[in-house]
């Protein structure tokens, strides 16, 4: 996570000044080498060469993280929620794929417990990169890196800080809870097993809701869309704290991610909307740096809270910053109706 939040405003530099598909390339190349390290840490029992290659797992993530993006410099305005949804859509194969493949490879290497599954990571890394090398992203040639309004400007907008304070709310929360939740069962006396198709079927919660997402958005609004998903949040939250019995982690789990899809996908449309073309890649940056900072900081504290309070307060911690994104989020629909009825 902290190569999630490092990486992201250098990303944002670098593909302004050569282009998204170099961006996406070099952070698959960098996911593969990721994975080469983490099963060279585990293999070696080497902690900090393991920590290495998560730091760049998490760069790579971070980097595929604009493929949301990527999408709606090709879009119409009206198509861009469809465009963010459509390639979050993506999510669902991995969410079947990723822990699939764990749960395949986990005892492959015996006696490294998951120094396979790291290095399947890194096949998949080399199979994006094929994939990319044959996507034509068109580059911006009459934009300058120096183009647009100043990054300060931009980001003082409310609208500005009402997207990152909701993206920032749904992503924090979700990795929060989901990271904390496999330890939790663990702790409780579930299997592995039942760790890996929690985790499976909360990744499907978090891409599948995006072959649809787009179009509630379209017709109920963003606002709205995004208050459901804090909403799904607050619930995963109270399903937690009813039981620690697998379907409670199961379920809890399948509402983290909806709610996640719901929140995320609602505020990345809300940044699109802050910020002109020219402005794109810098202002794209900077809110995923503020989302993946904040992150990093949340998943430290996952484990500190699960250890020493336990998974009841990691559970409680969810509900003030869902409250202060939901009040957020009902004045600026306030504000928009009230200035629409004096238009009107």
């Amino acid at each position: 996570v902290v190569g999630m939040a490092v990486a992201t405003l250098p990303a944002g530099w670098f593909a302004r000044t050569y282009g998204r598909r170099a961006t996406f390339l070099i952070g698959a190349a960098l996911g593969g080498l990721g994975g080469v390290i983490c099963a060279a840490g585990v293999v070696a029992s080497h902690f900090t060469l393991y920590c290495i290659g998560t730091l760049l797992c998490g760069v790579y993530s971070s980097i595929s993280q604009s493929y949301r993006f990527a999408a709606t410099d090709v879009a119409s305005e009206a198509y861009k929620p469809r465009a963010i949804s459509y390639v979050m859509a993506g999510g669902v194969l991995a969410g079947v794929l990723g822990p699939q493949l764990v749960q395949f490879t986990m005892n492959s290497w015996p006696p490294y417990l998951f120094a396979a599954s790291y290095m399947a990571q890194a096949i998949v890394a080399v199979v994006a990169m094929v994939i990319l090398a044959g996507v034509d992203i068109p580059v911006p040639t009459a934009v300058s890196m120096q183009a647009g309004r100043p990054l300060l400007e931009i980001v003082r907008q409310p609208k500005f800080i009402l997207a990152a304070l909701c993206g920032t709310v749904s992503y924090v929360l979700m990795n929060l809870v989901m990271t904390s939740a496999p330890l939790a069962m663990k702790i409780c006396g579930l299997s592995l097993s039942d760790s890996n198709y929690g985790i499976q079927w909360h990744i499907v919660a978090m891409y599948g809701p995006s072959f649809f997402t787009g179009a509630l958005i379209g017709r109920f609004g963003v606002h709205r869309v995004v208050f459901a998903g804090m909403l799904m949040i607050a619930l995963c939250a109270v399903v937690d704290l009813l039981g620690i019995g697998v379907w409670n982690f199961w379920l809890g789990l399948i509402l983290l991610g909806l709610g996640w899809n719901f929140g995320y996908i609602g505020a990345t449309t809300m940044v699109v909307a802050t910020h002109r073309p020219e402005e794109r890649n810098k202002v794209q940056a900077f809110n995923d740096f503020l989302i993946f900072g904040t992150m990093a900081v949340g998943s430290f504290a996952s484990g500190h809270l699960l250890e020493v309070y336990g998974w009841a307060v990691v559970n409680g911690v969810v509900f003030p910053p869902i409250l202060i994104a939901a009040v957020a989020l009902a004045v600026s629909l306030a504000f928009q109706r009230s200035r629409a009825a004096i238009s009107a």
